[in-house]
């Protein structure tokens, strides 16, 4: 057994903070086009799309302090 963690902090980061942008376009581009695409947009579409932007803003603020910065002075 390694005595030090293979573990790739920046991939994770990275890729937490590419989620996290991802989640927020699909939140906002999805509350820009859903109410011209279709007439009525139900209430939950709404709530769907404002936490979408909500959670994509932590995670991608989030991911980048936990895996780069915080986890490899931990280990």
């Amino acid at each position: 057994m390694t005595q030090y963690s293979t573990t790739n902090y920046a991939k994770l980061a990275k890729s937490g903070f590419f989620l996290g942008i991802a989640l927020f376009v699909s939140g906002a581009l999805g509350g820009i086009i859903a109410p011209g695409l279709q007439t009525p947009v139900p209430g939950w579409e709404h709530t769907l799309f404002l936490y979408a932007e909500i959670i994509g803003t932590v995670v991608g603020f989030f991911s980048p302090l936990v895996f780069g910065v915080v986890l490899p002075l931990v280990d």
